[in-house]
Formats: C-alpha cells, sequence, structure tokens
C-alpha cells in the first residue's frame, strides 16, 4: 500500500507539483508495491541519523523521499532537487 503525507496532497491539489510527475511517481511507487524490489528505479538510502532508513525516489528534476514500515510505502515529501532535501526533515 502507498501512503502520501497531507502536505503532498495540498501541493497537488494547489498545482505545485505537476500533475505529469505526479503519475511518474505514483506508478514508480505501484511498481515498487507489487515487486518489493528497490532495484527498478533510480532509489538510494539516505545518509544520516534518522529515527527510520529513509529513501530517495529519482524521477528527472524531481525527488520522493519515502520509508517503508511492514511492506508499505510512506510518502514523506515530493520536490524539486535543490529543495527536497533542506525541506522534508
Amino acid at each position: 500500500m502507498i501512503y502520501y503525507e497531507s502536505a503532498i496532497q495540498k501541493s497537488i491539489a494547489k498545482g505545485d507539483i505537476p500533475k505529469q510527475t505526479i503519475k511518474h511517481f505514483h506508478h514508480a511507487f505501484q511498481s515498487l508495491d507489487l515487486t518489493k524490489d528497490l532495484n527498478l528505479f533510480d532509489i538510494k538510502r539516505l545518509k544520516g541519523s534518522f529515527k527510520r532508513d529513509y529513501y530517495r525516489l529519482r524521477k528527472g528534476k524531481y525527488r520522493a523521499i519515502f520509508y517503508m514500515e511492514k511492506n508499505d510505502f510512506y510518502v514523506v515529501y515530493i520536490g524539486k532537487r535543490d529543495e527536497v532535501y533542506n525541506s522534508w526533515e
């Protein structure tokens, strides 16, 4: 199952993130949810002292920050590359 933070849903509703980009990310997360294979896309584990393991998924200029818990995907932030790493934590 894929869960999106409420801030992401608000950004989508306001149009801050292009609809095509949201489609690309959603299809990618659907594929990950089916296969549970993180090697399908450009995904890397984020370094840092976090309470859980966060990952980033790259699609063009945009990045999605997410974590996994009990075979579910929780998307925390979606944004442009230059702003995503400073904004989500």
